[in-house]
C-alpha cells in the first residue's frame, strides 16, 4: 500500500496571541530545568577520558 504525502501550508501553530508574562516565565522555568536535567544525566562516555597506550 502506498503512503500519501500531502504537503501542508502551515504559518502558524497555535494561538494568534502573543505570550503573557506568565506563560513566558514558565516556558523560561521548564527549559531551564531541561537543560540542567540534561547536563546532569549525560552518560560517562562523553566525558573526555585519556587513552592509555598498551605496548607489546
Amino acid at each position: 500500500m502506498k503512503t500519501k504525502n500531502e504537503i501542508l501550508d502551515v504559518d502558524f501553530i497555535g494561538e494568534q496571541t502573543p505570550l503573557t508574562l506568565e506563560d513566558e516565565k514558565a516556558l523560561s522555568d521548564f527549559f531551564r530545568l531541561k537543560k540542567e536535567n540534561n547536563i546532569k544525566q549525560k552518560p560517562s562516555f562523553y566525558k573526555s577520558t585519556k587513552k592509555s597506550k598498551n605496548t607489546v
